[in-house]
């Protein structure tokens, strides 16, 4: 029989469709190759791209020549723009503002066929620490309300070019998926003094049947009420609410977990699209009128990486119901990834 789910973080509710329970091979789809006859991300391409606002060089080359292991760039086509100001406005029941953000690419890693899950530890732990590099930067920009950082792998996901890489998109505004996380963590916390998502990670290695990995610096689980089949949360079980705080100790030890991670999901769904999303603390500008607006964010939330892959599609009743189906139970999908074989990858 079928259940609904409801998941405290989000305030939403999942179908999960247990009578038609589908297993990894059901999910299973030809991959679109995306061909090019010169990758603007390669090594040697520099010129093709805007000028580079920050790249990992081991040997000290020149800026926009080969030689970085790393290079964040801003995107060529941004969704936002930096320059300007908002000037928010209201328009009758309306409202609007200017687009004014930033949108950014970094890109993995300088040969093109690597994927992140091909990457070593050492390899994956430079490219987050771009990610922490370029949020601190950017979060002094008090226009700034909210800093992106995302993946999406696989045309299938969006990404048109396939040299793997990751974007970055600073908004001037709190988006309202991270605005209702905010508010239930917060609603938590004064109500049991607790972290919402130290709670939730208690309970899943009490009852191990979601969890995928647990190495005690960062758990893996299936959420309990997974919005999508193979959905995964990747977080650090020492509470901690913003991701730029981490050390290069502890993004060496997640990028372990994440590399471990997407490995189990090539192995079990046959390198699947996929997109994930960092969600951490937001800039703690002053708020007018509200001082203490960002007083209880070090105690109430908590920085994770959701991972989705990509295996359906969203139909009419999702679309207009708001509510999700997922026809892969989280504990049968944890299940299975806990005994991928990794040497098939």
């Amino acid at each position: 029989m079928s259940e609904l789910r409801w998941d405290p973080l989000k305030n939403n509710w999942t179908i999960i469709t247990k009578g038609r329970g589908r297993r990894p091979p059901d999910f299973l789809q030809r991959r679109t190759q995306v061909k090019m006859s010169a990758c603007p991300f390669c090594s040697g391409n520099e010129e093709k791209t805007p000028p580079e606002i920050y790249a990992f060089r081991p040997n000290d080359s020149q800026a926009n020549q080969p030689g970085w292991q790393v290079r964040v760039i801003p995107n060529k086509f941004p969704a936002l723009r930096i320059e300007g100001e908002l000037n928010n406005r209201a328009e009758g029941l309306y409202d609007r503002m200017n687009g004014i953000g930033a949108h950014e690419v970094i890109i993995e890693h300088p040969e093109h066929d690597r994927s992140m899950a091909d990457l070593t530890i050492e390899e994956l732990a430079e490219v987050l620490k771009a990610y922490r590099t370029r949020m601190l930067d950017l979060r002094r920009d008090s226009r700034f309300r909210y800093i992106f950082v995302f993946k999406n792998f696989g045309i299938e996901a969006s990404a048109n070019v396939p040299h793997s890489h990751s974007q970055l998109i600073a908004v001037p505004l709190i988006p309202p998926m991270i605005a209702t996380e905010l508010s239930t963590c917060r609603e938590h916390f004064q109500r049991k003094e607790r972290c919402l998502f130290c709670d939730r990670h208690s309970q899943e290695r009490q009852s191990k049947e979601r969890v995928v990995r647990d190495d005690v610096n960062f758990i893996v689980y299936a959420p309990y009420a997974s919005s999508f089949p193979f959905e995964l949360m990747v977080a650090p079980l020492e509470h901690s609410h913003d991701y730029t705080l981490q050390t290069d100790q502890q993004l060496l030890l997640l990028a372990d977990t994440l590399r471990d991670t997407l490995r189990r999901l090539r192995s079990i769904l046959r390198d699947p699209p996929y997109s994930f999303i960092l969600h951490s603390a937001p800039p703690t500008h002053l708020r007018w009128g509200r001082p203490d607006y960002w007083a209880s964010l070090p105690s109430d939330y908590h920085w994770h990486i959701e991972i989705a892959p990509k295996l359906t599609n969203v139909a009419g009743f999702e679309w207009g119901s708001g509510f999700q189906m997922n026809p892969t139970p989280p504990e049968e999908a944890a299940e299975f990834l806990r005994n991928a074989d990794l040497s098939v990858t």
